[in-house]
């Protein structure tokens, strides 16, 4: 099957930075077959080329690479609004509250969250909860391109309340069954340097490794987190975990908000990433990750849209706006990060965060056709003088016009096309009477 974009402005993304004002991308089958200017179109193609294949014109609208979201809680959209202003809602409300999830409650809420990134513009996504081999089922049902990381902690949880690291007996299957499909992927998600015991860590850092898999984990986010490091090791989360051998190239560490440079060449020494979730960091004023001191030293940093309990919107023009604010701030410079360098790190950042930069993350011939078009016909998006600056300071989830995953049309003139918004929405009312009335009874006593 082959596709035609046309009279497209083309944000490419690629090595040099090609953009076309008016151009064309041809996907076949589940690849970009070739792509340029339209003058290119015209001299190369015959006007019958456009007979037997499927045509969208553009009308002038930007085709950019599908985004990557390095961090997401897609079960937790039952999640989003509750105690938002709450302090230490962590451990106050939403762990106690975990532990009330169902499977069927933990489906539904993936599938609406994937659901609500593909209409962001979001195509490849990293996932850490619960019940994923069962939400693998449903990311392979919704097309989207997806890391799923099993969720292990050292303590009881909704998958078994009576048994501590449930999370590991999960694994063995959960690899062997997903490891080699197109889309889906296993990955392993433990909770957080101070919810995983180390021998779990280290076991994990392991297996992840011999079977050539990611493993994502909450790192040097929170306060309580680094004074506890700093009394019973006399050391940072980072520089305690790499001496006990739990870092390597397959991690993706999260947040990363108070690292110390010490901590920066650490991560790139032992090529860690990190996922940037700005949205989430600001609102619950844990403060500003030092992004630029990531980068200069040369730590792969891709952007997170986190959970929708913490971020609440799963759209990453959100992140990529919030994250200039706050590293211009923070750094006192306006003509810090600029528009170009915070959309690398929503595409090809991302992508080489996931292990994926030669797949995705660019448009270039040969790379997976995962392509977002977005609308210029809204006032928000006039006029267009620096497509960059257009996507990062102007763009919202609402100029998402179409969206492909490896070639298939996932969303068409901002429908989903597999799936059904109201049917969704019926779906998960359908199995959260019980988590309300808990959330309820919680919300009251704190």
């Amino acid at each position: 099957m082959k596709t035609l974009i046309k009279n497209a402005w083309i944000v490419t993304m690629d090595d040099d930075w090609n953009d076309y004002p008016e151009g064309f991308l041809l996907i076949e089958d589940t690849v970009i077959q070739d792509l340029g200017t339209m003058a290119k179109y015209d001299d190369t193609y015959p006007d019958a080329f456009e007979e037997g294949i499927k045509v969208v014109d553009a009308a002038g609208g930007l085709l950019i690479p599908g985004m990557i979201n390095t961090h997401c809680h897609m079960g937790m959209i039952p999640f989003r609004g509750l105690g938002d202003d709450m302090k230490d809602r962590l451990f106050r409300l939403l762990l106690p509250l975990e532990r009330s999830l169902t499977k069927e409650l933990c489906c539904a809420s993936s599938k609406m969250a994937i659901a609500e990134m593909l209409q962001s513009g979001i195509t490849t996504v990293f996932d850490m909860y619960f019940y994923e081999n069962d939400v693998a089922e449903v990311a392979d049902e919704m097309g989207i391109r997806a890391f799923l990381g099993q969720t292990v902690q050292s303590s009881t949880s909704c998958e078994n309340l009576d048994e501590i690291n449930y999370g590991m007996k999960l694994l063995p299957e959960f690899i062997e069954k997903w490891r080699n499909h197109e889309l889906v992927k296993p990955a392993i998600g433990p909770h957080a340097t101070y919810s995983v015991d180390l021998p779990v860590l280290q076991e994990i850092a392991q297996i992840a490794k011999d079977n050539d898999i990611l493993y994502g984990i909450h790192m040097s986010e929170m306060d309580q987190e680094m004074a506890e490091f700093k009394e019973k090791y006399q050391s940072t989360p980072v520089q305690y975990l790499a001496d006990q051998g739990v870092l390597n190239d397959h991690m993706v560490a999260v947040h990363c908000i108070h690292t110390n440079e010490k901590d920066i060449k650490v991560l790139d020494q032992y090529g860690v990433s990190v996922a940037h979730c700005v949205v989430a960091n600001t609102k619950s004023a844990k403060g500003v990750a030092p992004i630029q001191k990531m980068l200069d030293v040369g730590v792969t940093v891709g952007l997170g849209t986190d959970g929708p309990s913490s971020g609440n919107v799963l759209d990453m023009f959100n992140q990529m706006r919030t994250m200039a604010y706050a590293q211009k701030t923070a750094n006192k410079n306006r003509s810090a990060f600029p528009a170009k360098d915070i959309f690398y790190l929503a595409t090809r950042g991302g992508a080489k965060a996931l292990h994926i930069e030669n797949k995705v993350g660019q448009l270039s011939v040969g790379y997976q056709a995962d392509v977002t078009l977005l609308e210029t016909n809204s006032f928000n998006m006039f006029p267009v003088y620096d497509p960059y600056s257009t996507i990062v300071y102007q763009g919202k989830s609402e100029n998402v016009q179409d969206v492909w995953v490896n070639g298939a049309h996932l969303v068409d003139n901002g429908q989903l096309t597999r799936v059904h918004q109201e049917e969704m929405k019926r779906e998960i009312s359908a199995v959260m009477d019980e988590f309300v009335a808990t959330a309820k009874e919680m919300l009251e006593e704190v």
